[in-house]
C-alpha cells in the first residue's frame, strides 16, 4: 500500500462511492484485488479501501479466500499488523476497510536505496517477525511474506526510525489444516519468497514463513532474492534442491555469523530452520553486531598518533 498510484493510471473508481467511503486513488493492484486511497465519510478520516477485482467476484473460492481475510486480519491486534476498521459487500463488490498507512512499501524502498545496513535490515525484520509470530499464536500462516507486504511508516524518533507493518492476509490458513481455498494445483504464495514445503505441496507451518522472511532479508542485505533464475521452474527447483548462496558471495564484508543466521532460516527442511520468527531475527541482530565496535569501546588512535603510543598494538 505505497502512497503512490501505480504506472500513474487513473483510477476508474475515482470520485465513486462505495459503502460509506468516497474513492480517491487508486494505490496498488494484485492478482485478486485493487487498493485505493478513500476517505471516510463517517469518521472524514483516510483509508486504504480494498476491494475485490470485479472479473473474480462472481467466483465463490475468491469470495471465500476475501471474506477470510478481513476475518484473520480483524481478530489480530498487534502494533505491526495494518488493522481492519470494517468489511463488508456492497452492490456486489466486496470490500475491506483498513488503515492508511502513509509511506511506501519495502520494494519501493528497496528500489530506491538498494541493500540496508544490517542494523536497518534487523530493525525491519524483527518488527515483521514480530507480526508473523502474533499469527502464528492464532495457528495462522501467512504464507505470502514478500516486500510488497510489509509498509514501512515514519518512525517515533531516532531510535524508532520507522514503523513497519505486515499486510496482506489473503492468502493465510489455519497451520493444522491441510485444506484451504486454492484447488487442487493452485500455487499460493510469491515464487522468489516461497518456502520449498509450498512447493512440494506439504503442509505448512511456522516455519513456512521463517523461510520466506529469510529470503526477504537476504534481497534487503544483498539487492536480491537467493535464487536468481530464468524461468518459473528452475526457480522452484533452486528453493527446493540448490544451496543458496552465501549472503557474503554478493555483499563482501558482512560478518560469517550473518551467513550462518541466514542459512538456516534458507534451510530446506522446516526442522532444521529457526522455530520462530523473532527468534531468527534475534540472531540476525546479534550477527550484525560482530561488526560494529564494543559499546563504550574506545575508537582506535589515528595512524599519525601511534609512534606517541608505542605500546599500542594496530594488528
Amino acid at each position: 500500500m505505497a502512497a503512490e498510484p501505480l504506472g500513474g493510471r487513473p483510477s476508474d473508481l475515482r470520485g465513486k462511492r462505495i459503502a460509506g467511503y468516497l474513492v480517491e486513488s487508486e494505490i496498488g493492484r494484485g492478482g485478486m484485488a485493487v487498493v485505493y486511497l478513500a476517505r471516510d465519510l463517517r469518521l472524514d478520516r483516510p483509508v486504504a479501501l480494498k476491494l475485490l477485482a470485479p472479473e473474480l467476484a462472481r467466483n465463490d473460492v475468491f469470495r471465500q479466500r476475501f471474506a477470510h481475510e478481513s476475518k484473520v486480519a480483524a481478530a489480530i491486534d498487534h502494533p505491526h499488523i495494518v488493522p481492519v476498521f470494517e468489511a463488508g459487500e456492497t452492490d456486489g463488490l466486496l470490500y475491506i476497510a483498513m488503515r492508511y498507512v502513509p509511506g511506501q512499501d519495502l520494494r519501493a524502498l528497496l528500489d530506491r536505496t538498494g541493500p540496508l545496513p544490517v542494523e536497518t535490515a534487523a530493525r525491519i525484520a524483527a518488527q515483521v517477525a514480530s507480526a508473523l509470530d502474533a499469527a502464528h499464536a492464532h495457528d495462522l500462516v501467512h504464507r505470502d511474506v514478500k516486500p510488497g507486504n510489509i509498509l514501512v511508516a515514519e518512525g517515533t524518533d531516532s531510535e524508532h526510525p520507522e514503523h513497519v507493518y505486515l499486510t496482506d492476509f489473503g492468502l493465510t490458513k489455519k497451520s493444522l489444516s491441510l485444506t484451504g481455498f486454492t484447488s487442487v494445483g493452485q500455487f499460493v504464495g510469491t515464487l522468489d519468497y516461497v518456502a520449498p514445503e509450498q512447493i512440494s505441496g506439504k503442509p505448512v507451518d511456522a516455519r513456512c514463513d521463517v523461510y520466506s522472511l529469510g529470503c526477504v532479508v537476504y534481497e534487503t542485505l544483498t539487492g536480491s532474492p537467493p535464487f536468481r533464475r530464468d524461468d518459473d521452474m528452475a526457480l522452484l527447483w533452486a528453493h527446493q534442491f540448490d544451496p543458496p548462496p552465501a549472503v557474503s558471495s554478493r555483499r563482501p564484508g558482512l560478518p560469517a555469523a550473518v551467513d550462518e543466521v541466514l542459512a538456516k532460516a534458507l534451510a530446506k527442511s522446516p526442522d532444521d530452520r529457526w522455530s520462530s520468527c523473532l527468534e531468527f531475527t534475534g540472531a540476525l541482530r546479534r550477527a550484525g553486531a560482530e561488526s560494529d565496535p564494543q559499546p563504550g569501546a574506545p575508537p582506535p588512535p589515528p595512524r599519525w598518533a601511534l609512534p606517541v603510543l608505542g605500546g599500542y598494538d594496530a594488528g
